[in-house]
């Protein structure tokens, strides 16, 4: 599948029996970082699409410089 089928997924019609579960990925910690992302993406198959249980779960990101660290670090400051 490409990047922008996965990114395109219509969840009314994924079946979740191809949507991998994401309490059935482990990730080895001691490993490089590099290594861990590529363990995470090919255990979850598709980071834009992905269920836990019965719920499916799409996420997006956006084309920017900011992290998602300067994003929750802006939040908690706000609250």
């Amino acid at each position: 599948m490409t990047i922008d089928a996965m990114k395109n997924i219509d969840i009314r019609t994924v079946s979740l029996d191809d949507l991998a579960d994401l309490r059935d990925v482990h990730i080895d910690e001691s490993l490089p970082r590099a290594e861990r992302i590529r363990s995470f993406l090919e255990q979850i198959r598709n980071p834009y699409c992905y269920k836990v249980g019965k719920m499916i779960v799409k996420i997006g990101f956006a084309d920017t410089e900011v992290t998602i660290e300067d994003r929750l670090e802006h939040y908690i400051r706000g609250l």
